[in-house]
């Protein structure tokens, strides 16, 4: 579905929603805390600034009694299989984002992936997945990844811990190659990268993945990831504890000046070792 097809999906989505919330005498505020979520949520989710998590949509189709045409429509919209089911809303919050903020302890963020180190986690996630499928979930992320070409592109802050320099994805050639890619985008300044050193020890957000995304119309989110599962939090005292814990990454890394060093060194560690074997 094109940008702005979808865009108009989701316009309906939210007429529909306020005209069925007349209907049955709600305010905004009335609706939202039936739902557990804010008035000005609903307002949000009204003018298509905002699109409401799946849960949300349930409880709106069960208090107003529809039949489940909210979650229908939902999963129309937000249905994409190229992504994982629990990651496709993430992916429509990014293309709407003004800034979003990543810490990645041990995989470089799929936003500063190469195709070939893509192509590498996603077979040794799938060893038995044909070449169709792997192309597929390659394409996918190299789409996302263009945000970040756009002229409206949002600021991009990435924390990554220094293992994840080390790790050689696809082969020693293939992570000097994403490491370059890195550092080019950074030497362009459409990223901010830091990295955060060995010699920290303990930090915030210990071993865990953090993406943060703030909006123009819009409160902001914070995503976590575990096995096979996320979690996408927009409660907004939950979201400030995860910008606290980021807050506290940031000046325990490195600057970016000096990551940029590490990057660049650490890729050509990994080419005297590609011409080596």
């Amino acid at each position: 579905m094109a940008n702005g097809s979808r865009l108009a999906a989701w316009e309906f989505f939210g007429t529909e929603l306020k005209r069925r919330r007349e209907e049955a005498g709600f305010t905004q505020v009335e609706l939202g805390a039936r739902v557990f979520v804010s008035g000005g949520y609903i307002g949000q989710f009204e003018q298509a600034i905002r699109k409401p998590q799946l849960d949300v949509a349930r409880r709106i189709d069960e208090l107003l009694q529809t039949g489940g045409f909210f979650e229908r429509t939902w999963r129309k919209l937000i249905d994409d299989k190229r992504y994982a089911d629990y990651f496709a809303e993430v992916v429509e919050l990014e293309r709407t984002a003004t800034k979003i903020a990543e810490f990645a302890p041990t995989l470089v963020p799929g936003l500063l992936q190469t195709a070939a180190y893509t192509r590498t986690v996603m077979v040794a996630g799938n060893p038995f997945v044909t070449d169709e499928y792997v192309e597929e979930k390659v394409a996918a992320r190299r789409e996302r990844a263009r945000i970040l070409d756009d002229a409206t592109r949002p600021v991009y802050w990435s924390i990554l811990h220094e293992h994840v320099l080390k790790i050689p994805v696809g082969g020693a050639a293939e992570m000097a190659e994403q490491l370059d890619h890195i550092a080019g985008l950074m030497r362009q300044r459409k990223v901010l990268v830091q990295v955060l050193p060995y010699s920290v020890g303990a930090y915030p957000l210990m071993g865990r993945m953090v993406q943060l995304m703030e909006f123009e119309d819009a409160p902001p989110t914070a995503y976590t990831e575990a096995v096979y599962s996320g979690n996408l939090l927009d409660d907004p005292a939950l979201v400030k504890r995860v910008q606290e814990a980021y807050d506290l990454l940031r000046a325990a890394a490195l600057s970016p000046e000096a990551s940029l060093a590490l990057i660049e060194s650490a890729a050509e560690d990994h080419r005297r070792c590609a011409s080596t074997t």
